[in-house]
């Protein structure tokens, strides 16, 4: 299905709203009925039809055809947060004393859910490092359900091998999860690769504006609705009509943000890695990168998310350069049109920093929309600061 036509055209049935270009905002908690016996026929499958926002929504709907159909995916949900489209598609696949195999070091709020909540059920979890295949087949247990996997991750990138694990994995009858958050489905498909269920923060690339909060987990419809029928619903966890559609409209700009951004990632790596203040650059898709042979081989490209390590005795020295920065904000998250820093130093106190630790020493920078000459011009005198 053409990328074009999905973002533009699918989904949309502009004559039932006035023909109107745009979608309209279904802005509405409940939906009426003519009978009773359309109402009784509505709750033996509200999977399928319009009860109350928290389930299904017109507006939320053209928005989960188009995302499910980028991920080449039966179906998917929408939900208020990457963090609750993890909990939701993490929940529905463990029962009390199930095992997880899960990459190390995940997104901070995953691994919240698999060391404090899951416990309290007798669920546990194993972390290995997701580079080798070898580590995924040593840590199965008779009791493993769940592979959750990241590729790549967002500060060091590594990269698993997404066809070999779903290949394992479904020999032994597990399900496998994918966060796609750094990809997007353009240059990432897991689905494609046999991976079970695949989910992203469209907090970041398909907002685009750093307007809005919402996550995706897109699968086969058995899945989604087996998500939808228990945790979607009760937890009630799903977007609102307004958000999905500053989501539609962040849609329709995805492919051209993210040429934009790509451009102008290659010029800034290329900057920072010939600057004698940065020790390293860290990006899947320059050739440098350990795993860059994997890389191309499944994903399509490289967004504007890359961490680099600068050459630095003290912490003071990191938190001048952030804070010497005019155009690129210090802040959390990717995806947006603004450049972006993150310093891992922020995540620790002064007296745990250790300059020799390089991951201490360690900055995420995300590439926005702006002009590479116009990133690089505030880098540069960000590291004059410093030097």
């Amino acid at each position: 299905m053409d990328i074009s036509y999905i973002i533009n055209e699918l989904g949309e049935d502009r004559e039932k709203y006035f023909s109107a270009l745009a979608p309209p905002i279904i802005q509405t908690s409940n939906f009426v009925f003519k009978t009773v016996a359309q109402m009784r026929a509505a709750f033996e499958n509200e999977y399928d039809t319009y009860i109350y926002s928290r389930g299904n929504n017109p507006t939320v709907n053209i928005l989960k055809t188009k995302l499910a159909a980028l991920d080449a995916a039966e179906d998917c949900l929408v939900f208020n947060s990457g963090a609750a489209a993890i909990f939701a598609s993490v929940l529905a696949n463990v029962k009390a004393g199930d095992h997880i195999v899960s990459v190390q070091k995940p997104y901070a709020w995953a691994q919240k859910m698999f060391d404090v909540i899951l416990p309290r059920f007798g669920v546990t979890t194993s972390y290995i490092d997701g580079r080798y295949i070898e580590n995924f087949e040593r840590a199965i247990l008779p009791n493993t359900s769940l592979i959750y996997l990241e590729s790549p991750n967002s500060w060091s990138f590594e990269i698993q091998d997404l066809a070999a694990i779903a290949a394992l994995a479904r020999a032994e009858g597990i399900t496998t999860i994918c966060d796609n958050s750094y990809c997007t489905p353009l240059y990432q498909q897991p689905l494609a690769m046999g991976i079970d269920i695949t989910l992203q923060s469209a907090t970041k690339y398909i907002s685009g504006h750093s307007d809005t909060v919402a996550g995706v987990v897109s699968s086969n419809s058995h899945l989604i609705k087996k998500i939808f029928n228990s945790e979607y619903m009760n937890i009630g966890s799903g977007i609102q009509p307004f958000n999905a559609w500053l989501l539609l409209r962040g849609l329709r700009t995805l492919p051209a943000r993210l040429q934009q951004i790509t451009s102008s990632t290659y010029k800034i790596v290329a900057f920072l890695q010939q600057h004698p203040l940065v020790e390293k650059v860290i990006f899947p898709f320059d050739q440098s990168f350990p795993q860059y042979s994997l890389a191309k081989q499944q994903m399509k490209g490289a967004c504007g998310l890359l961490s680099f390590i600068i050459k630095a005795e003290r912490v003071h020295q990191i938190e001048k350069f952030c804070e010497s920065l005019q155009h690129i904000f210090i802040a959390v998250s990717w995806g947006g049109h603004e450049s972006l820093i993150l310093p891992k130093c922020s995540t620790m106190s002064h007296d745990e920093f250790n300059a020799e630790n390089p991951e201490h020493r360690m900055l995420r920078l995300y590439i926005g929309l702006e002009s590479p000459e116009y990133l690089i011009e505030d880098l540069t005198m960000a590291f004059d600061k410093i030097n």
